[in-house]
């Protein structure tokens, strides 16, 4: 397995997620976005993952040229967020982050497709790979934080840019692999999505991504309201992350321990309690501390374990398109609900409540999953 060519990949996309996440938001702030317009535009970032990796899934599908996808979507990535240097106002940052995230969110379903097929017999092992992923958003997240404390919000885009580039030098790299073959009878895709289980499955990643929206879209501006630093907000969300390092390094024994649908249940039911710790304690330091080690479970655990199901659910040439319904109802749907519903809420309603809102879909999520998925497919 081409294991630090496929780690590379991971490194360089979630550490330009680290710049993208946290400090997007405080730098349409600063370029004098409205709390609405910033939820719109950060649903964008989001809201294409919902067609772009169906699009792409489809296209790599029929195709078999899974790299040559990703490769040509990572270029094309690099050449829209460089718009950037040539847009101005609300609609043009809404074309440059259109353009951008639908070639930078049409590769990671791709990427994991292609990490399952490498790992073959053993899939518990894809944390250990996806781990770097995690190591990359860490180091930018908190370099990026220090920087910020002597400089400008205007060097946000020059992180993402530079990062995105080195996104597309590592998809040159890393091997294509043939997905693996599967039985007749396990290939009809329309036949996997009419089961109730899968539905209820699809769902209850929706909601939780849905909470996540609010955080990703929010967190940093929630914090900075009640006095935090921009090391300390660094710092904060780099806690979230290494609490996900820490996670990812033991994921494979929690599977195969108690497999992905009881890890997925925990994971949801942490969820509505990390985000009412958010909302309503913020002045307590020692409480952020700790609704960010959370972040283990409410992302670590839940993708984790949502990832091997759809690895399983969905075999064979059903792979690329399975990872990116997987991507476009839960990051794509959920995220973009969730950015929606913090702009709609954030000025008026006020954090408590709209973080009160995540709460509330992670704990539907929870009984979505307990009651629906069941059977077969979820034995693993």
């Amino acid at each position: 397995m081409p294991y630090w060519r496929l780690s590379s990949y991971y490194l360089f996309y979630f550490a330009s997620l680290g710049a993208l996440v946290p400090y997007w938001g405080l730098y349409l702030q600063d370029a004098g976005f409205e709390p609405l317009a910033i939820g719109v535009l950060m649903a964008i970032l989001t809201g294409t993952k919902i067609v772009a990796p169906v699009v792409w899934g489809h296209i790599v599908d029929h195709t078999g040229r899974r790299m040559q996808v990703v490769r040509l979507g990572s270029v094309l990535a690099v050449l829209g967020f460089a718009t950037l240097s040539v847009t101005d106002g609300f609609w043009g940052m809404a074309l440059t982050l259109l353009l951008f995230s639908f070639f930078w969110n049409a590769s990671l379903p791709q990427m994991e497709a292609l990490t399952f097929n490498h790992l073959r017999e053993r899939p518990t092992r894809y944390a250990l790979v996806r781990v770097w992923g995690s190591v990359g958003f860490v180091l930018v997240v908190v370099a990026l934080g220090l920087a910020l404390e002597h400089g400008s919000l205007a060097q946000v885009p020059v992180w993402v840019l530079l990062l995105t580039v080195g996104i597309c030098l590592a998809t040159f790299v890393v091997p294509d692999s043939a997905p693996g073959q599967a039985t007749p009878s396990a290939v009809s895709l329309r036949a996997l999505l009419l089961q109730p289980s899968v539905l209820a499955f699809f769902g209850a990643c929706f909601l939780m991504q849905l909470s996540h929206g609010i955080y990703y879209a929010f967190y940093s501006i929630h914090l900075e309201a009640a006095g935090y630093s921009s090391t300390a907000v660094g710092w904060l969300w780099a806690l979230g992350v290494i609490a996900e390092v820490l996670i990812f390094l033991i994921m494979h024994r929690l599977l195969e321990r108690f497999g992905a649908r009881r890890v997925l249940l925990w994971s949801l039911a942490l969820g509505g309690v990390r985000w009412i710790l958010i909302g309503v304690f913020v002045d307590q330091p020692v409480v952020m501390f700790a609704a960010q080690w959370l972040h283990a479970a409410t992302f670590g655990t839940f993708h984790a374990s949502a990832i091997h199901l759809v690895h399983h659910v969905f075999p064979g040439r059903t792979q690329g398109r399975g990872q990116a319904l997987y991507n476009s109802l839960s990051f794509g749907a959920g995220g973009a609900a969730g950015s929606l519903i913090g702009g709609l809420l954030w000025a008026d309603a006020g954090p408590a409540i709209t973080f009160g809102i995540g709460a509330i879909a992670s704990t539907v999520a929870w009984f979505v999953a307990w009651r629906w998925m069941s059977g077969a497919l979820y034995r693993h």
